[in-house]
């Protein structure tokens, strides 16, 4: 595999080990590069991102690879600094470990040479060795992940969180990757979807850890699917909580017009109440996670979040907001003065404390959502004055 020159990179192949107390098997990955870029002529580098408290940066650096300390913690971290000094044509991606064989990287460079941007090691298409991956990762976790992406996103990957990856140093240049923990295998690849690069999957083994793994896998898991809802909020949000929100309102509005709801219809009432103030918090929920989600990049602005992201009509949400609570309070206060009306005596008007408790929370919450939204509009407004 000889390299053609004047590539106009310094070396060839970069490959990133990120790595976290991996002493035991630091020394294999890299002597299996080593021999890889030996064997097929490669002029490479290998760049270890190092959050260790043992001997790992030691042993790394005496192999004579280039040893980073990155100023954060987080998976996603290690790779965002390493990346900024990869020298490559190049990148290899891959974890200090010992799971992946490093000896199989040119399979990863073959399809890059053929004109990918990006190719993925699959290990649900390779081989998955006895003891590698837990039943729960293997049968649940990773394929549920894999699913939901590939749904949401459209696309068609086998294994979303393989840590085995190459990926040009242009189509890397144009990925804006910003996820500092374990959510960054996730947000490397739909960000690639997004930005239509080239993507090309090659089968892989997988191997057993010498050391104990460091994942954890409900935290890690729920990183990964807070992640994919923070750019998929509104199916996954705001429709659920817009559903809600109209069968409560339906439900109240249905029982009032019945009446008697204090003796024959109280229960759904207030079932309907509770699903119009929960659905209306879901819904404005969903609407300022996807305007977090366009601020920081990883959405375009379209549709109905243009509309929110004016000012002007950020102002309409305050009125309605004051206007919502205004009127709750102008029913509970009616309440009030019928209970003097009767000096003080018993009066029944449950259903219009109810009704009035639904204006004013509602009030504040659409008041609430219009100010956070500003908030968080204030530099992307600034910025376009």
């Amino acid at each position: 595999m000889n390299r053609p020159s004047g590539t106009g990179y310094p070396v060839e192949v970069s490959v990133i080990l990120p790595a976290l107390d991996e002493e035991q098997t630091i020394g294999d990955c890299i002597h299996k590069i080593q021999s890889v870029f030996h064997q097929n002529t490669i002029s490479g580098e290998i760049i270890v991102a190092d959050a260790s408290s043992d001997r790992t940066p030691e042993i790394a650096a005496a192999l004579g690879a280039r040893v980073i300390r990155p100023e954060k913690s987080g998976y996603g971290n290690a790779y965002l600094a390493a990346f900024k000094e990869a020298q490559g044509r190049y990148i290899i991606m891959g974890d200090a470990d010992n799971t992946y064989d490093f000896s199989k990287i040119p399979l990863l460079i073959a399809p890059l040479e053929a004109g990918a941007d990006f190719v993925i090691g699959s290990r649900f298409k390779g081989l998955i060795h006895t003891g590698a991956m837990t039943p729960l990762h293997r049968y649940i976790g990773n394929p549920l992940l894999t699913w939901m992406i590939n749904v949401i996103f459209h696309t068609q990957y086998s294994d979303t969180h393989s840590g085995f990856r190459a990926i040009t140093r242009e189509a890397l240049d144009r990925l804006a990757l910003k996820s500092g923990g374990m959510e960054f295998a996730s947000e490397m690849l739909v960000m690639a979807s997004k930005e239509r690069l080239k993507i090309a999957e090659v089968p892989i083994d997988y191997y057993p850890r010498a050391a104990p793994s460091k994942l954890h896998s409900f935290a890690d898991g729920w990183r990964h699917l807070r992640f994919v809802l923070l750019l998929k909020p509104l199916p996954f949000i705001a429709v659920p909580g817009f559903l809600f929100f109209v069968v409560g309102l339906l439900l109240m509005g249905f029982f009032a017009l019945q009446g008697d709801v204090e003796s024959a219809h109280l229960h759904m009432f207030i079932l309907g109440a509770i699903l119009v103030m929960g659905g209306m918090q879901v819904i404005l929920t969903g609407f300022l996670m996807k305007t977090y989600s366009v601020v920081h990049g990883y959405e375009n602005k379209m549709g109905i979040i243009v509309g929110l992201m004016q000012y002007s009509n950020l102002e309409k949400f305050l009125i309605l907001g004051a206007g919502l609570f205004i009127a709750g309070v102008i029913v509970g206060l009616n309440i009030i003065i019928q209970w003097v009306a009767v000096g003080f005596g018993f009066l029944s008007e449950i259903s219009t404390a109810i009704t009035s408790l639904v204006l004013i929370v509602s009030g504040i919450q659409v008041f609430l959502f219009a100010v956070f939204e500003s908030m968080m509009l204030l530099n992307e407004n600034n910025g376009h004055a």
